[in-house]
């Protein structure tokens, strides 16, 4: 024991160039404790352990005679400061949150077209009038769908009558949560248009909106040349790629990528700024070596650099700087400094600097999926640059015999390139989305030439010279590999077992399996090897049993298991019971009507079960509580009734549990699973607790 303990130290001091490498996922796992917390932490407590920590550092540094142990406290600062990042920027985003309201007026600034959702194209709206909430307490921005043909951009003035609600809490316990995630982009409301945006008169907004609406005024236009010039769906893809602006593209081409494995292309995001960027660096520095004036007198890698650099910002300010392509945006611009000073662009210490920058500057970015495919899918591929031989090269092989090695290299490269990524990114495929693509691999592996030599390339100088209004010819080069993408996407999404689905690890795993990655890429020496199992957690972990019942964060709709399948009472109601479904490892059935039709007798507000339903659940879903009758009816043919509306004035339902309205604005979504006699329950809100994103409207007065 005494030899192990002394090799294993052995190892640890081994790795003492490596310890910086580690303290941005020391600090990222500080960001992450705190959105793991049930309650809220004060910040008094926070700064102190972070002020207390670092100087543990220090002095351990400084005076210390244990370099192990001074590096683990160093790692500790660091776990310390993320916490109080994540605390820091939680006030720092607090805002008002609409309560919900039936056909109310929003009068307000569009600033910008959010993303496409599954019923339709969504207005990002700055309110300067709600009718029934004070003015002090408007949320700082509002998000409203409406219809296709009402679609109205950014910049205008806008009048319309909406249903209002606060952003949606998550679909089923442990669930992605939609309410996190709209608080830290500043929208304090979810909802929809009940008749299309009129135009009016406002006030001149604050010079902050101000700016904000040129901008995105300026990227409005540019969308619609785009749009206009090639035509749809063409131009619908070529816009969301250049600005951002996704919302005329088929939900038909969405899921269609999306089954290729190919979707991220849609999303801006890394691959988009690693194109554009590298691009523009190759193209100067090939014109600069090709003009010896200036070739002898510049340093045509530096200037490729600066320009490449400003190719990237410009990039970020057109496409809306959404948080992915502000992460991709700051590690490019580390990539092309360390260039212009001297530095190896691509290394595991500059990605780890940028991953620390946009962890200070959005803490909440540890818990998105976005955030944690890339940098796991690129600390990847450069641990894997760091590993790869490099062989050396005869002097004077035939041409020939050069040209078929690189033809083979790049293929070997491309393969292991896209395995290694694949698998990487796996583990966060699979508990965030529950779906894997059988043939992502061979779809990217095609598309990869394709968007990175004429596709993006093409609308990046077409969109440029569009603005002149001579980009026709280009726009024209990118609509035929958009074309030819399209094609791809069908033919992979239409080959057998396209996509699976599976079911999610306890949430546990997903994080172990996140540290096993970066341990497998970071630690060198044979000690490597301990993080492939951690890296497998969210495959090897048993995966817990599909519950009997699950009834929605409003009670509006439900779901039981029969003959191990989900039924969903009310079909129409399909986005949280899908989401639900996956993560069960289930795909609703396109024929469900038959089984629905077996087990359970529906209207628009009630459904009753029959004998044939293997848990015989009663559903309400009027928000007005039932009369008399009908609550009597539905309780003597129900063993488990479930009420959106509150429990009717005297009425009872002796002997058998009752979910109502009360229950879930407290609890939000819950699975129920039978446990002897009775039944147990697993709330949402208590795999949430209660945070500064989980407080309901009711409290926001209170609470701040």
């Amino acid at each position: 024991m005494a030899s192990l303990g002394a090799w294993i130290l052995s190892q640890a001091r081994a790795q003492a160039d490596r310890w910086s490498l580690w303290t941005p996922v020391a600090f990222g796992c500080g960001c992450g404790a705190y959105f793991a917390l049930k309650s809220e932490p004060g910040l008094g407590l926070v700064a102190g352990g972070a002020v207390l920590s670092c100087l543990g550092a220090l002095l351990l540094r400084r005076w210390g005679r244990a370099p192990v142990l001074a590096g683990v406290v160093m790692l500790a600062a660091f776990g310390a400061a993320g916490v109080l990042s994540g605390k820091l920027q939680t006030l720092a985003m607090a805002g008002p949150v609409s309560p919900p309201l039936a056909g109310v007026a929003v009068e307000g600034w569009v600033v910008d077209m959010a993303s496409r959702g599954t019923t339709g194209p969504r207005l990002l709206i700055a309110p300067t009038f709600i009718s029934g909430i004070p003015q002090d307490r408007l949320p700082k921005r509002v998000r409203i769908t409406v219809k296709d043909e009402d679609v109205i951009g950014p910049g205008a003035a806008v009048r319309l009558i909406a249903l209002l609600n606060p952003p949606p809490p998550p679909a089923a316990p442990g669930a992605f949560d939609f309410a996190r995630s709209a608080y830290f982009l500043g929208v304090g409301g979810v909802g929809v248009a009940l008749k299309a945006p009129e135009a009016i008169d406002l006030p001149p907004p604050s010079w902050r909106v101000g700016v904000q609406l040129a901008v995105n005024r300026a990227r409005w236009a540019l969308t619609q040349a785009i749009i206009e010039q090639m035509g749809q769906p063409t131009g619908g893809i070529a816009a969301a790629m250049v600005t951002g602006h996704d919302y005329s593209i088929s939900q038909d081409d969405t899921n269609e990528m999306r089954n290729a494995g190919i979707s991220h292309i849609l999303s801006i995001s890394g691959v988009h700024m690693a194109i554009v960027g590298g691009f523009i660096f190759f193209a100067v520095r090939l014109l600069v070596s090709l003009w010896p004036w200036l070739a002898l007198r510049v340093n045509g890698k530096k200037v490729a650099a600066a320009t490449g650099l400003i190719a990237i910002i410009v990039y970020l300010v057109v496409s809306g700087a959404p948080p992915p392509a502000q992460r991709s945006a700051i590690t490019a611009t580390i990539a092309f400094g360390a260039i212009l000073l001297d530095r190896r662009a691509i290394t595991l210490r500059g990605l780890g600097l940028s991953a620390l920058i946009v962890l200070a500057i959005q803490p909440e970015a540890v818990v998105e999926p976005g955030f944690q495919m890339s940098y796991a899918a690129t600390v990847a591929l450069v641990a894997l640059a760091e590993a790869w031989p490099h062989p050396r090269r005869a002097i004077n092989a035939p041409l020939v015999l050069r040209v078929l090695q690189k033809a083979r290299d790049w293929l070997i490269a491309g393969i292991a390139v896209g395995l290694v990524a694949g698998a990487a990114t796996a583990p966060f495929a699979i508990e965030h989305f529950n779906r894997v693509s059988l043939y992502g691999l061979p779809a990217n592996l095609l598309l990869e030439p394709l968007s990175s030599f004429v596709i993006m390339p093409a609308l990046a100088l077409g969109a440029v010279a569009q603005l002149f209004g001579a980009g026709g010819w280009l726009l024209a080069v990118a609509g035929w590999g958009i074309d030819r993408m399209l094609d791809l996407a069908r033919l992979t999404a239409e080959a057998p077992g396209a996509m699976v689905t599976i079911a999610s690890a306890p949430t546990i795993a997903l994080p172990i399996a996140f540290i096993g990655i970066l341990w497998l890429c970071l630690w060198r020496g044979p000690l490597r090897w301990i993080g492939l199992p951690l890296a497998l957690a969210v495959v090897l972990w048993p995966h817990p049993s599909a519950p009997a019942a699950w009834v929605s964060s409003d009670g509006a709709n439900a779901a039981i298991l029969a003959d191990g399948h989900p039924v969903v009472l009310r079909a129409s109601e399909k986005f949280a019971s899908t989401l639900w479904a996956r993560r069960y490892g289930f795909e609703l059935p396109t024929n469900a009507d038959a089984a629905h039709d077996r087990l359970f007798d529906c209207n628009r507000r009630r459904c009753s079960p029959l004998p044939a339903a293997p848990l015989r659940l009663g559903l309400w879903a009027g928000r007005k509580p039932p009369k008399a009758a009908d609550f009597t009816s539905l309780c003597q043919a129900s063993e488990l009734l479930v009420l959106r509306s509150p429990i009717p004035q005297g009425a009872s339902c002796a002997g058998k549990p009752v979910l109502s309205a009360a229950d879930f604005a407290r609890g939000g979504a819950v699975e129920l699973r039978r446990q002897g006699s009775g039944w147990s329950y697993r709330w949402a809100a208590d795999e949430r607790g209660r945070r500064p994103w989980t407080v309901g409207a009711e409290l926001n007065d209170s609470d701040g």
